[in-house]
């Protein structure tokens, strides 16, 4: 049955008997599902690299702006997904939100085509890969009801972190499809690019093609093998109850810092790359920052299990105060080793903050909270993955650099290091986690 009336992880007997079996087939299947999700919904750092060479003329700043929109349309999703999974069930909305990732991936297939798709048509499409962001909030919502609190964080971590590798396989699998046509006659003609005199074909619209396949199989997989919980059913006005908690304004500031980071400097990293270090191939390194990312953060879920979600995302952030000040150095030195090993730091380290804040929020809230407060938190802190490429690129027009941008994020680290102790790591804190 997909309806399960009966459902306590936090009685032992039924969590060894019957629950941890059915909270981890959701959870196995609710990872691709959102894995999918942040390839669509990170598709433009790809697609905006490539759209000159494939013979658009569009400005820097409109290829930020195209790399930015998903993020702000993603982030706005996020705050109604965050409320749909009591309402709908999760198993209902993994199945609808992940069909609906075909409409920007079947569009901009086409749109990528034919040269002459207009800027406003590239930027709906851009606005429209921000479904696959907003699954996020539904996504992590959902899977905090299958798991008793002492699990939480480490399968939040693990549902959070293997989806965000989505980032990482979309900027590896895209320039490589990209280069040969896989879909023969069916998925149209290719792209010239001119390198050194010497034409080469591409066929760009591969890179929105691809997920096609995937999209439907994990659909299916969503609608035979996940459940929707009845113990989870809310109203919309039973979950606003999270809005009169101050603890939620809180730790939506501090997963901000977080994964507002984290998302921002993916979606940003290939065009980062590109104009200030010419002559090196952005694709062929930008993937590994969000790959080593989301990676880290389910140790991040993990240690906030075992050590305390505060005092692990306090040094992750102290941390990434050193690395980006590592970043802004050896970029304006033009040393791109160390730049990107600095890039690596600061991805690893806003990784692990990810994962350790979310293993506050399970100690933070009650079930019926944790999951429109989850939620609407990831829903605040996504926005960073349209202001942190805004801010790259209003710095780099204001200033021919994006380093003003840095030091801007470096101030707000330092603030979120005092609000973390004040709140949840000192001694008399109000909630010690």
């Amino acid at each position: 049955m997909y309806k399960l009336k009966t459902w306590n992880p936090e009685d032992p007997i039924f969590w060894e008997q019957e629950g941890k079996k059915i909270a981890n087939r959701n959870l196995w299947i609710s990872v691709p599902a959102l894995l999918i999700s942040f390839c669509i919904w990170m598709l433009w750092s790809v697609v905006a690299v490539n759209l000159n060479s494939a013979g658009f003329s569009f400005s820097a700043e409109q290829l930020f702006n195209l790399a930015a929109l998903p993020g702000l349309s993603g982030a706005t999703l996020r705050i109604f997904y965050a409320f749909v999974v009591p309402v709908f069930g999760g198993r209902n909305w993994t199945v609808i939100s992940t069909a609906s990732l075909l409409i920007p991936a079947i569009g901009i297939g086409y749109a990528v085509q034919d040269t002459t798709t207009s800027y406003t048509t590239m930027v709906i499409l851009a606005v429209l890969c921000g479904l696959g962001g907003g699954n996020f909030a539904s996504s992590m919502g959902n899977i905090n009801f299958f798991f008793p609190k002492k699990q939480k964080g480490t399968a939040l971590g693990i549902n959070g972190g293997l989806g965000n590798v989505g980032v990482s396989v979309v900027q590896f699998v895209a320039p490589l499809v990209i280069t040969c046509g896989i879909f023969g006659s069916m998925g149209g003609e290719p792209q010239i690019i001119m390198n050194g005199g010497i034409g080469k074909s591409i066929w760009l619209q591969n890179a929105a093609f691809i997920w096609i396949i995937p999209i439907v199989l994990i659909t299916v997989a969503a609608f035979f093998g996940m459940n929707n919980l009845e113990t989870a059913k809310a109203s919309v006005r039973e979950q606003f109850i999270i809005f009169k908690c101050k603890h939620m304004w809180v730790m939506s500031f501090i997963y901000t810092i977080a994964f507002g980071s984290f998302i921002g400097y993916s979606a940003v990293f290939p065009l980062l790359i590109k104009f200030q270090f010419s002559g090196i191939n952005p694709l062929q390194y930008a993937f590994l920052g969000p790959l080593v990312g989301a990676l880290s953060r389910p140790i991040g879920g993990w240690a906030a299990d075992k050590y305390g979600g505060a005092r692990v995302s306090f040094w992750s952030i102290f941390v990434m105060i050193g690395a980006t000040l590592g970043v802004i150095f050896f970029m304006n030195q033009h040393n791109f080793i160390a730049f990107f090993i600095m890039a690596l730091i600061l991805f690893v380290t806003s990784g692990a903050a990810s994962g350790s804040t979310f293993g506050m929020l399970s100690k933070i809230f009650n079930p019926k909270e944790a999951a429109p407060a989850i939620g609407f938190i990831s829903a605040v802190a996504a926005y960073g993955a349209f202001f942190v490429p805004k801010a790259f690129g209003w710095s780099t027009q204001a200033t021919g650099s994006p380093s003003m941008a840095l030091y801007g994020f470096i101030a707000s680290y330092i603030i979120s290091l005092f609000v973390i102790y004040h709140y949840y790591n000192r001694r008399d804190a109000e909630i010690k986690c």
